[in-house]
């Protein structure tokens, strides 16, 4: 857990290195404790989650577990997987109204329902433009128009369910067919948006089946909902760079730089200096710098702490390159390797996949960062900080077992923990 040392946004102008990763690190929600299968997190801790870190990314790759779920048990611990569910991909009712919704913020992602008046700016834009650049877009119109009337007849509907000629792969992957093209056209001018998830496949509806009439409604200019976000992005990160803030939600560096002086010169952020870090650099108001953070978490390749690659170098000295596209031969780590966070430090990485068959969570690989296999003991000493977390996630998928199967520095020190 992190002990704690207060707001510092007012009273300091300089930062370690380390302080400025206890203080992104708490400003995402580290160091708290955390949960257990006994006593797991519940609807009231996710949605505070949700509101510190403003989104989930996500992705289809489910070799160990899906990218939106592994953040959240990287800071709150044991949770089930229903209730973000239920926040995220359930049916709206009245009793329970939809938390999220899903737009491309930083990349395809879980924003705060709440949130998506402030991404018209982004619609209207590609909504003017994509028929000018993309052909597909200009040559469809009659598709589009076509989609448009058959959501409103059907209702939330995924696009393999749409009968129409046109629904036909053209190629394997990303071969989507001109039904899928037109919906995520759709989607991207904010005519269509997420119903749902059904086996993560997204259910398209209009925008007015699912967005409430006073969210449809609100105007905000593209000024104000950069200074919206950016503001977000600023008490998500802690301390930030320029290019920090843009990539947050992926706005142009410009527009941020723009919205940083409006900020500053409302005390909102302020001007600090951090160890090692060459650009200017800003300091949220509210952020809290603990005296330490003791936590461990295996992190998801698109976590905000790390999915600035460069970031993550800059602030904790890790190089990472996610390597599923990597082929086999030429994988330096593993498939799906995961950083290890062991309190405000990133100390290896280890690549897991979860046998749903065999209910075995296998690590594939292990590997502890340079450095630490200088230091007398301290490989058993990390696997022991390790292991605990590694028993807490073979729990939290329903595995039975944990296996140490593939290679790695740390291999044997983590296979020798859990012999214990």
């Amino acid at each position: 857990m992190s002990s704690p040392l207060g707001k510092v946004g007012s009273v300091v102008d300089s930062l370690s290195a380390s302080q400025a990763r206890r203080v992104l690190l708490a400003a995402q929600g580290f160091g708290r404790p955390t949960a257990t299968a006994t006593r797991p997190a519940g609807t009231r801790q996710l949605n505070l989650l949700f509101d510190r870190i403003r989104l989930l990314q996500l992705d289809s790759v489910n070799v160990f577990e899906r990218s939106h779920y592994q953040p959240v048990f990287a800071r709150l611990g044991h949770y089930d997987k229903s209730v973000l569910d239920a926040l995220t991909f359930g049916k709206a009712t009245a009793s329970r109204p939809r938390r999220c919704i899903e737009y491309w913020a930083h990349e395809a992602a879980l924003i705060p329902l709440e949130s998506w008046p402030l991404w018209r700016w982004k619609m209207d834009a590609l909504s003017r433009r994509d028929p000018e650049r993309y052909d597909w877009a200009r040559n469809n119109q009659a598709m589009l128009q076509w989609l448009r009337e058959e959501l409103a007849s059907t209702g939330p509907i995924s696009a393999r369910e749409i009968e129409h000629d046109a629904n036909r792969r053209t190629g394997p992957w990303w071969g989507w067919s001109d039904v899928k093209q037109g919906l995520e056209m759709l989607f991207r001018w904010g005519e269509v948006v997420s119903a749902g998830r059904t086996r993560f496949e997204r259910r398209y509806a209009l925008t007015e089946q699912v967005i409430p009439a006073q969210l449809r409604e609100r105007e905000v200019s593209r000024a104000d909902a950069h200074l919206a976000l950016v503001s977000q992005a600023a008490q998500a990160l802690g301390v930030a760079t320029a290019s920090d803030l843009a990539d947050y939600f992926r706005l142009k560096l410009v527009d941020v730089r723009a919205t940083i002086a409006e900020l500053a010169d409302s005390g909102e952020l302020v001007p600090v200096t951090v160890q090692g870090w060459k650009q200017p650099t800003w300091l949220h108001r509210d952020a809290r710098l603990p005296r330490r953070i003791e936590h461990v978490a295996l992190l998801s390749p698109f976590d905000p702490v790390v999915w600035d690659r460069q970031r993550a170098e800059r602030m904790f000295g890790f190089h990472y390159r996610i390597e599923i596209y990597t082929p086999e031969p030429k994988r330096q780590f593993g498939y799906y390797s995961l950083p290890v966070l062991v309190d405000d430090a990133l100390v290896g990485r280890i690549d897991l996949k979860t046998d749903r068959h065999a209910r075995v969570l296998r690590v594939q690989s292990a590997w502890h960062e340079d450095g630490l296999e200088a230091q007398a003991g301290a490989l058993g000493a990390l696997a022991e900080r390790i292991v605990p977390t590694l028993r807490e996630i073979a729990h939290w998928q329903g595995m039975e077992a944990i296996i140490v199967v593939g290679r790695g520095t740390l291999s044997p020190a983590i296979a020798a923990e859990l012999r214990h």
